[in-house]
């Protein structure tokens, strides 16, 4: 009995034993899944794709804003330089945004990824190579031709400067808006997260990517900044070159390219054929020479003129072609928003010094700025699930032209310098038929210190001044309820903003046919490039602070007009079901339908 007891006993002991080892081992295949997923996932396709993207806009983001710190330094601290490099770019982009464009359209895309690589960061290099020396043999230099050498330098810069940012736009219109879409394959949903992920991307590097340059060149020198840069983007280039190359090798889709490619293909293969057919009738000419000796001159003349023309029949057809395109009203709406002095560039960070505010508090008003574009991107995913791609547009609209009210409310609160009795070309009429003298900032032995990475004087970075400073420039302290409602609707709208830039961002990627996704996102940008230049030019205009809040309310009347024309494009493309919200984007039309086709509601 005892003996039979022991049996049973160990026959349980066995049996556990055996579930034991079986659970154990479910547990074991379930992390080696979870690690095989892992491994995939940071050896996607998707994955690659934004650890080139994060190299590359880091890079991007450090010479863009030393670039300006740096002419800024070589010029005695006068903003000409970096005002000329700005208009420079604005007009080169603009000019050149559907050729561009149309490249990437006409070649293939590793052939146009690695040359706008390799030339932006190249041109990058030499940029930094070149401002090291002047840095070195600044006063040699001032010497020599009499001071022309320098200048000559200078120019150099801008224009080799300006070739890397037609570069770094030809990259961007290929990753972002080409490679991007054939990745995703025909998931929607994936698409709009990819998309977001990329802001996401942006939004971090825009606050990073300057502070830690900035860093280095406080601690260190403009000259050591200029290495630094350097060499990180020698390093980047071949980083970014071998990602794209495994991107490439990893979606076979993306050596597919329809429409434009192949018809040049087709007509070069006529030719060939043609030119293959032609020996019999080029031994009767070879007899006939003086009678026919100039037809071929003059074929070759024609063709000379056109392909001189070739660039301005690109230019004129790219307009021509967005204009005819379904989302044109949605891109229009985009380029609107560019129209403001209501971001965190140059004009509203010097606004808010006057103002009083620090350089530390506009450092955490940046840095807050993020935080909300972040929430954009998250916000985008959540209303494009629930409501549709067009209707999160609307949504997104509505959202940030709510919160700019309260900039528009904040020029006539208490603390604004807004002014009517004082003439917004005041200033400027002063400068040009008075001869009055421009304010310099500060002396050459004072040399101004660089707030965070802002790269501003520290001038007027507080309500209360130094003794030793201007009394003009140190007026008493204001109330500083018109600037913080200002930067309460700008921060705020940060949300509707993102949200919206990723929807029209997405809508021109669905709807724009294949063949013409570069040339027609080359003239989106001219656009956004021609409206940012025309704030420019009305802040010059109007430069004084009593006149800003006509910009401000000018800046607001501009964002209404770009949602007004997104509305009355979601108006048409949805008609009475553009109110029917909460309606989610079918899973069944995103499954089979391919991204060149018109987006779902």
């Amino acid at each position: 009995m005892s003996a039979g007891h022991g049996l049973v006993e160990c026959e349980g002991m066995f049996h556990g034993l055996v579930h034991k080892s079986d659970d154990n081992g479910v547990e074991h295949l379930f992390l080696i899944s979870r690690l095989g997923s892992v491994v995939a996932y940071f050896t996607s396709a998707k994955f690659l794709l934004y650890l080139g993207h994060a190299l590359s806009t880091w890079g991007d983001r450090m010479w863009h804003f030393a670039v300006s710190v740096f002419l800024v330094e070589l010029y005695g601290n006068s903003l000409l330089l970096t005002a000329v490099y700005g208009l420079v770019v604005a007009g080169s982009v603009l000019l050149l945004g559907a050729i561009i464009g149309d490249w990437v359209d006409k070649n293939s895309r590793l052939k146009v990824a690695q040359t706008s690589l390799v030339v932006q960061n190249a041109s990058v290099i030499l940029c930094g190579i070149i401002l090291m020396i002047v840095f070195l043999f600044k006063t040699q230099l001032l010497t020599l031709y009499h001071g022309w050498l320098l200048t000559m330098c200078y120019i150099l810069v801008i224009t080799i400067a300006n070739i890397a940012n037609l570069a770094s736009t030809a990259t961007a219109i290929t990753i972002q808006r080409d490679w991007i879409v054939v990745v995703a394959g025909e998931d929607r949903s994936k698409l709009a997260d990819m998309n977001a992920t990329i802001r996401r991307i942006d939004q971090l590097t825009n606050i990073l990517a300057p502070m830690a340059v900035g860093q280095i060149m406080t601690f260190g020198s403009p000259m050591i900044g200029c290495g630094f840069i350097s060499g990180w983007n020698l390093m980047s280039m071949c980083v970014e070159y071998l990602l794209l190359w495994k991107v490439y090798q990893k979606t076979p889709t993306l050596a597919l390219k329809s429409g434009k490619v192949e018809e040049s293909e087709l007509k070069q293969l006529n030719v060939k054929k043609e030119s293959d057919m032609k020996p019999a009738e080029g031994v009767q000419l070879i007899v006939e020479k003086d009678v026919t000796g100039f037809e071929p001159q003059q074929e070759k003349e024609v063709g000379c003129a056109a392909r001189m023309a070739e660039p301005f029949i690109t230019f004129r057809d790219g307009w021509v072609a967005y204009y005819n395109q379904p989302v044109f009203l949605a891109g229009m709406g985009l380029a609107f928003l560019y129209m403001t002095v209501l971001g965190f560039d140059c004009i509203t960070t010097g606004y808010a010094y006057t103002q009083g505010l620090s350089g530390s508090v506009l450092s955490l008003l940046m840095g807050a700025s993020a935080v909300t574009g972040i929430m954009g991107t998250v916000a985008f995913t959540w209303l494009r699930r629930k409501c549709g791609l067009i209707r999160t547009g609307v949504i997104s609209g509505v959202a940030q032209f709510a919160c700019l009210v309260l900039c528009a409310i904040s020029v006539f609160m208490p603390g604004s310098p807004l002014d009517l009795t004082v003439s917004p070309f005041a200033d400027i009429s002063a400068r040009l038929f008075e001869s009055e003298p421009l304010p310099t900032l500060a002396s050459p032995e004072d040399k101004p210190e660089m707030v965070f990475a802002t790269g501003v004087p520290n001038l007027l970075n507080g309500s209360t001044t130094p003794a030793n400073s201007n009394p003009e420039m140190s007026p008493e302290p204001v109330p500083l309820i018109s600037v913080s409602l200002l930067f309460a609707g700008v921060i705020a709208a940060r949300v509707g903003l993102w949200s919206f830039d990723l929807t029209v961002t997405q809508l021109l990627q669905e709807n724009v046919a294949e063949s013409e996704r570069g040339i027609i996102n080359g003239v989106q940008n001219s656009m956004n490039y021609l409206l940012d230049l025309l704030h420019f030019i009305m802040v010059i205009l109007a430069p004084n602070p009593e006149a800003f809040g006509l910009l401000v309310l000018i800046s607001v009347s501009f964002v209404a007009m770009g949602h007004i024309m997104y509305f009355r494009f979601a108006q048409k493309s949805l008609g009475k079901q553009l109110f029917v919200c909460c309606t989610p984007d079918p899973k069944a039309v995103s499954d089979s339908s391919p991204p060149g086709n018109t987006s779902t509601v």
